[in-house]
């Protein structure tokens, strides 16, 4: 499967569209440039997090682009029609059209901070549009913090993990109203290192196994039947092993066999994603705000 388009290469197909002459709404252009340039099904589903398609935003993007740039007309709300400029881009550039060549045309604004003298040369054209840039910066983030979330927690005591692990699934709404969960005794544990009340009565528990092994090391199936053994021990029906490390191919698939107890595994990768999903030993350290045209204002 080719790669989707970046919105640099959404440009050209949105010219060709409406090279018609027709006048087209936004929502048409979706749909017949995805047509255009071939998307599969999945590409036609790929989303961002922010729950947007991500071929729409890329191809919304050209679209405002190529707005800027006087290639086409806005001739009502969200509905388009080319130019004279949008045909002499589209026959001067067929093979692909970059925002560098944009940049080229007088009066065209793309919304940077101008401060590259004249005599520069034009910068590389960005493969993201700026919706993707900040998702991407926000990822790259995250993936540092995860890295140094595991590094910590593997260099506390037992008792740490054990707690920040508890803490993690009542952050996650397990433990109910009351948020009851119960670290067991270090030593003696009987394979069980934490307990999660459900209910109120204690009728229905979640027992936790949390092991604080080295980050590059794996969790084999021994490990993990020890556990399940633990499980039948206590006559119980569901349990979670965590860990910093990962587990092995084989103590997966001894999981997915099984039918009773039910047994979920999170490994450290995973275990940093939900730390920082729920805010369990991380701060939010800025929030920002994404501003959008209000259309009902303009109606």
């Amino acid at each position: 499967m080719t790669a989707m388009p970046t919105w640099q290469q959404f440009m050209i197909p949105v010219l060709k569209i409406l090279s018609d002459g027709e006048i087209k709404s936004r929502r048409d252009l979706y749909g017949l440039v995805a047509s255009n340039v071939g998307l599969t099904g999945d590409q036609r589903a790929e989303v961002l997090n922010s729950g947007d398609l991500r071929y729409e935003n890329r191809i919304s993007w050209a679209i405002t682009h190529l707005k800027n740039a006087n290639a086409l007309m806005p001739i009502s709300r969200a509905h388009y029609k080319i130019t004279e400029s949008g045909r002499s881009l589209l026959e001067d550039h067929p093979g692909g059209l970059t925002q560098a060549d944009l940049r080229l045309i007088a009066g065209y604004d793309d919304g940077q901070k101008k401060h590259v003298p004249e005599a520069a040369s034009a910068p590389a054209p960005d493969e993201l549009d700026p919706y993707e840039r900040l998702e991407q910066g926000i990822a790259d983030i995250n993936s540092e913090v995860a890295r140094d979330l595991l590094d910590r927690l593997h260099s506390q005591n037992p008792g740490f993990f054990e707690q920040a692990v508890l803490d993690l699934l009542v952050a996650m709404g397990y433990g109910g109203a009351d948020a009851r969960a119960t670290r067991t005794q270090l030593s003696n544990d009987g394979g069980i290192d934490g307990i999660i009340d459900q209910d109120i009565l204690g009728l229905s528990r979640v027992y936790i196994q949390a092991k604080r092994y080295s980050l590059d090391t794996s969790v084999n199936r021994p490990d993990v039947q020890s556990f399940v053994g633990a499980l039948q021990g206590q006559q119980a029906n569901q349990g979670v092993f965590i860990t910093t490390a990962r587990f092995s191919p084989k103590a997966m698939e001894f999981v997915k066999g099984l039918s009773t107890p039910r047994v979920v595994l999170i490994d450290g990768p995973r275990l940093a994603e939900l730390m920082i999903r729920y805010q369990v030993g991380v701060q939010v350290k800025r929030t920002l705000q994404i501003v959008d045209i209000d259309e009902d204002f303009f109606e």
